[in-house]
């Protein structure tokens, strides 16, 4: 396609590539994420890597509204998929196994783990949130014969390019170790999503727009963009404590969310351009509890400024001879 495009793209009714659209254009029909808690814990938090955790990270993993971890996995997923159902009744569904690291165990455990929700009636694929540094060879093998027989994601948290951030944001990795295991999933066509984060602290706009344009430029199929929530009991709130994190506003969100979009290439799916924070839990910023508007606003600025996600988006050019 050409590098800069002067036609609207449009996704049904939306100016990006929604997570919605291409469930439907795959599976003909409503599918949504069934969120569950297996029990992991994260190299992280446990010492093999770090402890502590990200500072930004809750008491359960970024695994908020996931079932309850003290449930088997099947009663979390009937639980969590009823309650999804009251929204939406006619719909198939993708096991999201969200909370902690879910590639950090052997895979025997990840096995027995994987599959039971596979059999499930209804599933049809899965969806795992682990850390770049939690893919052996070996789970990597089961990860690609999973993905020869059912519709698989791997989601990774990223969260800013920028390794100041990394460090202050206790991320325990570099961005090095990203890429590269990126690479390690691709090689067996396994989809992958990038988790960032706008709003961290000390960040520019611009450090933002960098993450997004270097995800732009990696081999990922999926991005979640994520507004940082401060919630109570992270060790994120001494920082903000120490005046080292500003809470962006609403505004000022929304632009970098619609030039990020711009940016993006447009075969790659938004799974989700805001997040979610426990009421009861959250610090700030409070606007993003009214996810809808939120969401309804970015619409709106897509269209006010007639743009649309891959409207400067420049294909990478093809290596030359060596």
């Amino acid at each position: 396609m050409n590098a800069i495009t002067t036609e609207p793209l449009l996704w049904g009714d939306k100016r990006f590539h929604t997570w919605n659209y291409e469930m439907r254009r795959q599976f003909g029909e409503k599918v949504f994420k069934v969120m569950l808690d297996a029990g992991f814990t994260c190299p992280n938090r446990d010492g093999k890597i770090a402890t502590g955790g990200c500072t930004f990270c809750s008491a359960r993993g970024s695994g908020d509204f996931a079932g309850r971890r003290r449930d088997d996995l099947v009663t979390q997923f009937n639980t969590i998929r009823d309650r999804q159902h009251q929204k939406w009744p006619d719909a198939k569904y993708i096991g999201y196994f969200q909370a902690y690291t879910n590639t950090y165990a052997p895979v025997d455990e990840l096995r027995e783990y994987y599959e039971v929700i596979l059999q499930q009636p209804g599933v049809v694929g899965l969806s795992i949130a682990t850390r770049p540094d939690c893919l052996p060879d070996d789970v990597v093998e089961y990860l690609a014969e999973l993905n020869e027989r059912t519709y698989l994601w791997v989601e990774m948290g990223l969260q800013t390019i920028h390794e100041s951030t990394s460090t202050l944001i206790n991320r325990a990795h570099d961005t090095q170790c990203y890429t590269e295991a990126v690479a390690k999933l691709r090689k067996h066509n396994i989809r992958t999503c990038a988790h960032i984060i706008y709003g961290l602290p000390q960040e520019t706009d611009d450090m933002m727009i960098e993450t997004g344009k270097a995800v732009a430029a990696m081999d990922v199929q999926g991005i979640k963009i994520h507004l940082l929530h401060l919630m109570r009991k992270t060790p994120m709130v001494k920082q903000y404590e120490a005046g080292l994190l500003r809470f962006l506003e609403q505004d000022e969100y929304i632009k970098l969310i619609v030039d990020t979009l711009e940016l993006l290439p447009p075969e790659m799916i938004v799974h989700r351009l805001t997040g979610d924070a426990p009421r009861d839990l959250l610090i700030g910023p409070m606007w993003s509890l009214k996810k809808w508007e939120v969401l309804n606003a970015i619409d709106a600025e897509l269209k006010h400024r007639d743009t649309w996600q891959g409207k400067l988006w420049t294909p990478a050019a093809p290596a030359g001879p060596a």
